[in-house]
């Protein structure tokens, strides 16, 4: 689960854990339209912010909460965020003191089952905003501290001190040293609780010099190892809150009741706890039956009646040889002999047993639904492997055949392929059908029934063109083939392994440092400038990966990559006509193209001016000028704008094209970026151009005796070199990602990076701009690899096609590697690792047209041939 709001509330308040997926969902207005506590409740009033308060208010029975929220532009990052906590406390105050002349407001304040809530999320913006370190944190706390001190000697005051109001103070997440969270570092899962007041035990305190059980190495410094520590899942104080007002269990909750926090006698204790094991037992027995849950038949706990009923026939007769959970249905442990146990344990007055065989019976109906949760695992494994394994073969049977046999043994659909294909399909469909499963799982069928049956149709292409390639690779073709394809493998193994320590990528570039000797002393001699660009550029590239991933805001890193931009520009425009020809200088040295490009530099320093402009001011606690704001704006609509308009011009040559694309993303890697990102676009794009110069020189010397050449400017049939062209540009991608950060620090990214042009908390927006950012590299790459497709003469989208196959090797091996236990670090980085490489098929496939966007016409091709 991410260590976000919408989560964290809903862990909290609901008392289970919402799909990963779901924090997306918290950005905007979203019910929650499951169960909580504040729908249990008579009624709930709450405060705070307008992102999380309307969730609970428009989930829950009309009418049951009331929600009072400041504005969405008090959530103001760069300013003083104590003000959100304050008007929470003052709002709460006012409240009271009408209630107190309010004879209306007075009695529903008074009833039972009442919930307030308040939501201060002041200590995290501040804590975004200046870090949790920082003086501005410590007087966020010391405000909130204030506050809930006054706070419970008013609400104390107006219920006559009457005892009957419990307190319970917590946090939807950490935060890391960094001002960010998201992911799953201890930082942002370890989260205060602390409770008081009707219903809760006091401390338990030991004897002097003692330290009590619970404490570990981070609570060694708190001062309380005399008073014992109480951990509970976040969960859990649901079930608590739900006790403590004397409503029923949210019926979707996974909530244990911590009976450790509770001042009850054995009795009290035994019967709640039992409540509880019947709530989550009915999850479990809904869950494996299939059906709508009865409506609160577990929840009132009254020894006399049959508290609970279970319709499991429709789980049981639909599914082919169902196995149902055995430590729930063997004899002597079923659920009903269960539950009978501890009502006869409770009515013999035993409450330390029943209260044991209770949790017991909570522990075991938890792992029922984990066991119903993953009953279809192996099923659905079966099936997605076989669907990307198929996908892989069909990806280069398709290549083969288009790109290197010319469809000279490609098969259509015949009747009898067509049967088979529909008769599979249909067999594994009525079996999916007999056993009532969802409709996704119709999807997960189909595509690998397809993709073989592709595969079955290209059998002659795979046999008759893989021979063909070793042919051509030399006499030891089949062991140099198959030495390539260990490499080319281990390759992709080293990327997976490199999602999990980016230390990886560096010791990757430090390899390619050797790629020009494979070729000989010759060639790398003939090409010493080629190859010494490549090797600065493999060294500082290594650089990166060996870099903290999250970052803090350094002016200095920013002025020196953006010295470094408006450098690169500027001697381009001084010097740039030597890479042309002479019919091409005359276009270059124009007064268009040379406006064009002086704008361009002249908006890189205009945001270096801006950027620093706007850090000061925030950092000064003055907010963002809105002045800087607009600038910044326009700076980067501008910039964007820089770039179609060079295609007004009849220059085409690929050098040209790629200085431009540089200079026109070149803003925005000042303007969003706090620490050393800037320095890695100037490095990267240096290298990528590099790429494209060695790929076209070694290109040159294989084909330089042949009379394929591409003198006749034909597109040529692929290699088996091509693979090679393929990976690296793989590579690249992986690079332009882990280059900078990885997925935690995704996850948990700095609101500095875009807080310079919306301060106001803005998620969808923020969310956008670091998303452009983080393509921004991506097209980067497609554009390299467009102009490199046509400068040595490649088929269209072959390389491209050759990629997408590729991508699933990546996917197979995260999604073996997913887990759904474990901490929660583990849990959301395999399963982004496993999204990630799920998507970049598709990713990939969207950056061949964004390719031939940037690069333009044919003539990006025009490199001069060197003479023999």
């Amino acid at each position: 689960m991410p260590t976000e709001s919408r989560p964290g509330h809903v862990a909290l308040i609901a008392g289970l854990y919402e799909d990963v997926s779901a924090v997306t969902t918290g950005w905007k207005l979203n019910p929650v339209n499951f169960d909580s506590v504040f729908n249990q409740s008579r009624h709930t009033w709450s405060w705070g912010s307008p992102d999380i308060l309307p969730m609970f208010k428009e989930g829950a029975t009309p009418g049951r909460v009331d929600a009072f929220s400041y504005s969405e532009e008090d959530e103001d990052f760069t300013a003083d965020a104590t003000k959100l906590d304050t008007w929470v406390f003052d709002h709460v105050k006012d409240f009271f003191t009408q209630a107190a002349g309010d004879d209306k407001l007075r009695a529903a304040v008074n009833e039972d089952k009442v919930v307030f809530f308040l939501h201060l999320l002041g200590l995290d913006s501040t804590g975004h905003g200046f870090r949790p370190y920082s003086q501005e944190y410590l007087r966020n706390i010391q405000v909130v501290d204030a506050g809930v001190q006054e706070l419970v000697a008013s609400v104390e005051e107006f219920y006559g001190n009457d005892g009957k109001t419990a307190w319970v103070f917590t946090a939807d997440h950490g935060m890391s040293d960094w001002g960010s969270h998201g992911d799953g570092h201890p930082d942002n899962t370890r989260t205060p609780l602390i409770a008081w007041g009707a219903g809760i035990r006091g401390p338990d305190i030991v004897a002097d010099g003692a330290v009590a059980s619970g404490h570990d190495e981070f609570s060694s410094d708190w001062n309380l190892d005399h008073v014992r520590r109480v951990d509970v899942d976040q969960a859990d104080v649901a079930a608590l809150m739900a006790h403590l007002i004397g409503v029923e269990y949210p019926v979707n909750s996974v909530g244990v009741l911590p009976l450790e926090y509770l001042d009850a006698s054995d009795e009290e204790k035994a019967r709640s706890i039992f409540a509880n094991a019947l709530q989550i037992l009915e999850m479990f027995k809904v869950k494996e039956g299939d059906t709508k849950p009865p409506i609160s038949v577990f929840l009132k706990v009254d020894f006399d009646a049959d508290l609970y009923f279970f319709n499991v026939a429709s789980k049981m007769s639909t599914q082919i040889n169902f196995v149902p959970f055995a430590p729930l249905h063997e004899r002597g442990l079923s659920s009903q002999e269960r539950v009978d146990k501890i009502k006869s344990l409770i009515t013999s007055q035993d409450y330390d047993a029943a209260t044991s065989e209770c949790k017991d019976l909570i522990s075991a109906s938890l792992q029922g639904l984990r066991y119903m949760q993953t009953y279809d695992w192996l099923f659905l494994r079966t099936l997605v492997t076989l669907g990307y394994l198929g996908w892989i073969l069909f990806a280069l049977a398709f290549v083969i055949q288009q790109h290197f046999l010319d469809n000279a043994a490609m098969r259509r659909w015949s009747s009898p392929a067509l049967v088979g294909f529909l008769s599979t399909l249909t067999g594994l469909f009525a079996v999916i059908y007999v056993q009532q499963s969802p409709w996704t799982y119709y999807m997960y069928a189909f595509a690998p029934v397809f993709f073989w049956w592709q595969v079955w149709l290209s059998r002659d292409a795979l046999m008759v063109g893989i021979p063909l390639l070793a042919q051509r690779h030399g006499p030891h073709r089949y062991a140099g083939l198959l030495m390539k394809s260990f490499g080319f493998l281990i390759v992709l193994e080293a990327i997976v392994y490199g999602y999990f320590h980016r230390e990886i990528f560096t010791a990757c570039f430090i390899l390619g440092l050797t790629w020009p000797w494979f070729y000989g002393k010759v060639f790398v001699k003939r090409n010493s400038t080629t190859v010494f660009l490549w090797s600065v550029s493999c060294l500082a590239m290594s650089v990166f990966t060996l870099l903290p991933v999250i970052k803090v805001e350094s002016l200095f890193q920013i002025h020196s990559a953006g010295s470094l931009m408006l450098a690169a520009g500027v001697g381009y425009i001084a010097y740039g006509h030597r890479l042309f020809a002479a019919n091409v200088k005359t276009t270059f040295n124009g007064k268009y193209m040379q406006f064009l490009l002086g704008f361009q530099c002249g908006l890189i320093a205009l945001s270096m001016a801006v950027t620093h402009s706007s850090v000061k001011s925030i950092q000064a606690k003055q907010g963002l000028p809105f002045g800087n704001q607009v600038v910044g704006w326009c700076i980067l609509g501008l910039s964007l704008l820089a770039l179609p308009m060079h295609r007004f011009t009849p220059l085409r040559h690929y050098q040209h094209q790629l200085m431009v694309i540089f200079l026109s993303f070149s803003p925005t890697f000042i303007i969003l970026t706090i620490s050393y990102e800037g320095l890695f676009y100037v490095s990267f794009c240096a290298m990528l151009a590099t790429w494209v110069q060695m790929e076209y020189l070694v290109y040159q010397q294989i084909n330089s005796t042949k009379e394929t050449r591409a003198k006749n400017k034909g597109v040529r049939a692929l290699d088996l070199g091509d693979n090679r062209i393929a990976l690296f540009f793989f590579f690249f991608i992986q690079a332009g990602f882990f280059g900078t950060g990885n997925v935690a620090s995704l996850s948990s990214f700095s609101l500095e990076s875009v807080c310079r042009l919306i301060p106001i908390f803005n998620p969808f927006s923020m969310t956008a701009l670091l998303v452009f950012k983080l393509l921004i590299p991506f097209a980067i790459i497609s554009a390299n690899l467009g102009v490199l497709n046509r400068i040595i003469h490649a088929p269209p989208s072959a390389l491209f096609m050759i990629v997408m196959s590729i991508t699933d090797v990546l996917t197979l091996n995260f999604f073996y590697m997913v887990k759904d236990e474990g901490s929660w670090l583990d849990i959301g980085t395999t399963i982004s690792h496993f999204v990630i490489a799920s998507l970049l098929c598709v990713f990939v496939a969207a950056l061949e047209p964004l390719s031939g966007l940037f690069v333009g016409g044919p003539g990006v091709g025009e490199v001069k041939e060197r003479k023999e």
